[in-house]
């Protein structure tokens, strides 16, 4: 295991704190939001725009490339970064969490080895396994890989959230074993579903392995917020215990609310499809005291709107185009309206995530959380 994330402050008040992972693509700071882009591309925006957005690493799909275009083209073409022309970090998750969701069904059969599943595209059967997973996220070539592991639903009977767990635990040494490249980083996820034992065990289990990171699972699948938060109290201790302080992942969990509380907790990552998603239909994140910090531009009230999306905003598509703009393009179905949309939400995010590493440096995190949470 090499140490490649090193912790420059902590505030005084809070675990939240500023960090610096560095990889062979570049350097991220932390805390980090980690925007997802499944088939090798953010929907709607181009390598250009995600610099321009500041996007410092984003989050590629194991399962829908392993599917499409297929693993061995995207090796041909040089890995990932080559063929999608990015030059700065990626990550790659298991493709785990992507089969499980196809649900329990005659499309997934998992088994003590692995899964099998029908490919959602033509019906076709595969299998993955720990090792499989290892292997094709090394021929992918990202920076950050994530062990294979089985993600509960929600809600989880005990026995079912257990019998996840101890196979997530087999299959986590069982991915370490096969990894092989020294330039890409392994994560071990930490499962247990709500149960605070189950939780506990597993990020003590998870935590003693050689991994390079640690990412916590099973959350953000259908649980409360309240639940959520549950977990990370139960599990975030268990980690600031070791004795060297290693790079803590939160899976697919990026509203703003859920950002401050994983931050002031010591999270230092967190992926998630919030910011795009709601771009592409018509939401738009904004500070203003709207619910959750998002509108609808496709509202009646916007035809006609001159401001832009979010008058504090500065970015490319807040410093040219109006609302009435933005509510006219989804009106009319135009493509435009996508990308504009997911290029202010990102840019949202990424001002966000830059203003909260600014407050931990000044050791007012608290302040800043309150301007934005009451």
């Amino acid at each position: 295991m090499e140490n490649f994330f090193r912790l420059l402050k902590q505030d005084k008040k809070s675990k939240a704190m500023i960090g610096e992972i560095k990889t062979p693509h570049g350097v991220i700071l932390t805390p980090a939001f980690v925007p997802v882009g499944s088939q090798a591309t953010v929907k709607s925006l181009t390598p250009q725009d995600l610099e321009e957005i500041g996007v410092q690493v984003f989050f590629a799909n194991t399962y829908h490339l392993y599917l499409r275009p297929g693993v061995k083209i995207v090796k041909k073409m040089g890995g990932l970064h080559q063929f999608m022309n990015w030059n700065r970090p990626l990550m790659t998750d298991s493709g785990g969490f992507q089969v499980f969701s196809l649900g329990r069904s005659d499309l997934v059969k998992i088994d003590y080895n692995g899964v099998s599943f029908r490919s959602h595209l033509d019906g076709s059967r595969h299998y993955f396994t720990p090792e499989k997973s290892i292997e094709i996220q090394q021929d992918l070539g990202a920076d950050m890989m994530v062990a294979f592991d089985e993600c509960p639903p929600y809600p989880a009977t005990y026995e079912y959230a257990k019998m996840a767990m101890q196979k997530t635990h087999r299959w986590a040494s069982r991915s370490l074993a096969t990894k092989k490249r020294k330039d890409q980083f392994l994560f071990g996820v930490i499962q247990g579903s709500t149960f605070e034992a189950l939780r506990k065990e597993s990020a003590e289990f998870i935590s003693s392995q050689m991994f390079d990171g640690l990412a916590i699972g099973g959350v953000a699948v259908g649980e409360s917020k309240k639940e959520m938060v549950q977990v990370l109290d139960w599990v975030m201790p268990v980690l600031q215990k070791q004795k060297v302080k290693r790079l803590i992942h939160l899976l697919g969990v990026g509203e703003i609310d859920d950002v401050f509380s994983a931050v002031e907790r010591g999270v230092d990552m967190m992926d998630c499809v919030m910011p795009t998603r709601l771009g592409r239909m018509g939401w738009i994140l904004i500070k203003e005291k709207v619910k959750d910090f998002k509108d609808d531009i496709t509202k009646e009230e916007f035809v006609g709107d001159r401001r832009p999306l979010d008058p504090a905003c500065q970015c490319f598509v807040c410093q040219n185009f109006s609302r009435a703009y933005l509510n006219h393009l989804f009106r009319a179905k135009e493509l435009l309206a996508y990308r504009l949309a997911t290029y202010h939400n990102l840019y949202f995010m990424e001002q966000l995530f830059a203003k909260i590493r600014e407050a931990i440096k000044k050791d007012k995190f608290f302040d800043f959380k309150k301007t934005w949470l009451g």
